[in-house]
């Protein structure tokens, strides 16, 4: 069995996998030690942890994965199955190099365009060839809420929600209309532009935020909630071999 820990600007998951399939995911606004502790205890078989951080975490975390378990920590610098041309892998966002890695696992030889919807949006393209080429990044859902509410006096901050009106007749429900519609409208957008650039091209989509709007979206989509995670699984699994 294997331990992933995927550690969020919003939110920190840990999973325990068998081969290819989670067994236990647990969702975390503040994660400790301690806590890693009282889960891999339950779980004696665990032999192999790979962690992919976006924050800074407590070095006794780091501690305790390396005195217990063969363990990765997901840099620049670690090996993976696809080829990242991106020109300055060092600030690229761990979760977004193990998305492309899900997505090509899943998906070979395949244009693939991964959209990842949490804290920020990201878009990430990888081409048949296994090549990493880099993308975009733009304000999550919660991000534009909050940007509206604090960069103006009277606002208010709003909750996300599933929201299909485009006509807001109410402050609240033009807020609703310009950040739900206005997302759903970006991401098609970019796809579009994507799909004159590149043929045969599979839309991946990901992240938490995924529910509130992936109905809507006219492009076929093939969803992936966790798939940070399914390709920290596969960069360790990698690494394992």
């Amino acid at each position: 069995m294997k331990l992933i820990i995927d550690f969020g600007n919003t939110l920190k998951k840990i999973a325990i996998f068998s081969k290819d399939e989670i067994v236990e995911l647990q969702v975390y606004e503040q994660f400790s030690t301690e806590q890693l502790s009282e889960i891999t205890n339950s779980y004696k078989s665990i032999q192999s942890a790979i962690i992919s951080s976006v924050i800074d975490y407590p070095l006794s975390l780091k501690k305790y994965l390396n005195n217990n378990f063969k363990f990765i920590e997901l840099t620049e610098n670690t090996p993976v199955p696809v080829i990242n041309k991106y020109k300055t892998p060092e600030t690229l966002g761990k979760d977004r190099l193990a998305a492309v890695v899900a997505a090509n696992h899943m998906y070979p030889e395949e244009n693939l365009l991964v959209i990842d919807a949490g804290t920020c949006i990201t878009y990430d393209f990888i081409n048949s060839k296994k090549e990493y080429l880099g993308g975009g990044i733009s304000p999550g859902i919660s991000m534009r809420f909050q940007s509206l509410h604090n960069f103006t006096d009277k606002l208010p901050l709003l909750k996300m929600k599933y929201y299909d009106t485009l006509i807001g007749c109410t402050t609240e429900d033009s807020i609703y209309s310009g950040v739900i519609i206005g997302v759903i409208a970006e991401i098609e957008g970019i796809i579009e532009q994507y799909k004159k650039k590149h043929s045969s091209l599979k839309i991946i989509f990901g992240g938490g935020d995924i529910k509130y709007f992936d109905k809507r979206l006219k492009n076929n989509i093939f969803a992936l909630p966790n798939i940070v995670l399914l390709g920290l699984n596969v960069i360790l699994e990698f690494n394992n071999k």
